[in-house]
């Protein structure tokens, strides 16, 4: 099992620290560095930074917002990221939400994955240099009946292939991605619900596609935390698993609530989803269930983070992106260690 590092949101307060961890991680050997982007900080940039910065590790968009872009655009900023960083990049994609979707791009949230699909079409063929023509229910290039002519895009990436990703959480569109792309970016994900909330969708997508999961990229983040003491531990990561189970999304859209709740937390993601939305977000994150932040995060001694990487391993995952957490540089930096540290205890590295 391989090593990633996600640096979440750009702008955050932690900007320098977060170029320092994504050199520390590039010291020590991880595979890839991931940015998100939401609507502050958008990844192409933040990425362009860390590969100047950087030697070795991979950068990728995790994920780069499908809303936000038309897939010509998308096609574009992968090639000249790639072709800038010395074939190290790897292109995460994503429909966002509702929310952002249409309050931010002004773009109908309608049909997610029909648009995912030919988003997914439209970037392989333009990334592969050929003339881009396409006939789609949400796409058509050229518009008919104007001066628009098929084209090429005329920068070369480094590689002929530029690894997919797509951020997936419900079933049908886990079942696609196993389809359409190579690899799945996963959040939340527990190694004991890792099978029925993720592996089984994604390996009947590959079956569609005639293929195996074998070079399919299991790709999950979770938050790790260094220490000796559990609950306080978990305790620094319960406002954001109530902002993620409760407050991303409306009440009858929240793709992370549903996941809690097909993890057995039916009951508590919907106390978490009505305090938050009501507003009690100290009451959100006490109602979140201490069970729940351990089965998605990595917390305590290397000892005790080996056996939980090991679980996951076991479970099908063949890339695990750390997201150190530390109220300073130094027990960032001290967690992202112990990671290689418990990888190596585990027998993974």
């Amino acid at each position: 099992m391989r090593l990633g590092i996600n640096l979440g949101y750009w702008g955050a307060g932690m900007d320098g620290d977060n170029l320092a961890v994504a050199q520390e991680a590039d010291r020590l050997g991880y595979d890839v560095c991931w940015a998100a982007e939401a609507y502050g900080s958008d990844a192409p940039t933040v990425l362009a930074w860390v590969a100047a910065k950087t030697e070795r590790i991979d950068i990728g968009s995790a994920i780069m917002q499908i809303p936000a872009r038309q897939p010509a655009m998308t096609a574009m900023t992968a090639a000249t990221l790639d072709s800038l960083s010395g074939g190290r990049f790897r292109l995460g994609l994503g429909v966002s939400g509702p929310q952002v979707s249409e309050g931010w791009y002004g773009v109908k949230f309608d049909k997610p994955l029909a648009r995912t699909r030919e988003y997914v079409e439209i970037v392989r063929r333009a990334m592969s240099r050929e003339r881009l023509s396409y006939e789609g229910q949400h796409w058509t290039l050229p518009l008919p009946d104007g001066p628009g002519k098929p084209i090429k895009l005329t920068v070369h990436p480094q590689r002929e292939h530029i690894p997919l990703y797509i951020a997936a959480i419900g079933p049908k569109n886990l079942e696609q991605t196993g389809e359409i792309a190579d690899g799945a970016l996963l959040i939340f994900p527990s190694a004991e619900h890792l099978e029925e909330t993720a592996l089984r969708p994604l390996r009947a997508g590959r079956e569609k596609a005639g293929l195996t999961m074998e070079g399919f990229d299991v790709h999950p983040t979770l938050p790790i935390a260094l220490g000796d003491d559990i609950d306080a531990l978990a305790d620094i990561f319960r406002p954001y698993t109530a902002l993620y189970v409760g407050g991303m999304g409306s009440p009858k859209q929240n793709f992370y609530n549903q996941l809690a709740q097909r993890m057995g937390y039916e009951k508590q993601a919907a106390e978490i989803q009505e305090k938050y939305l009501s507003g009690d977000k100290a009451g959100a994150a006490a109602a979140v269930p201490r069970q729940l932040i351990d089965q998605t995060t990595l917390l305590g001694s290397v000892e005790r983070i080996a056996d939980r990487m090991k679980a996951y391993a076991e479970a099908g995952v063949t890339t695990l992106s750390l997201n150190p957490a530390g109220f300073t540089l130094d027990e960032r930096l001290a967690a992202l260690r112990a990671g290689t540290e418990a990888l190596e205890h585990a027998g993974l590295a």
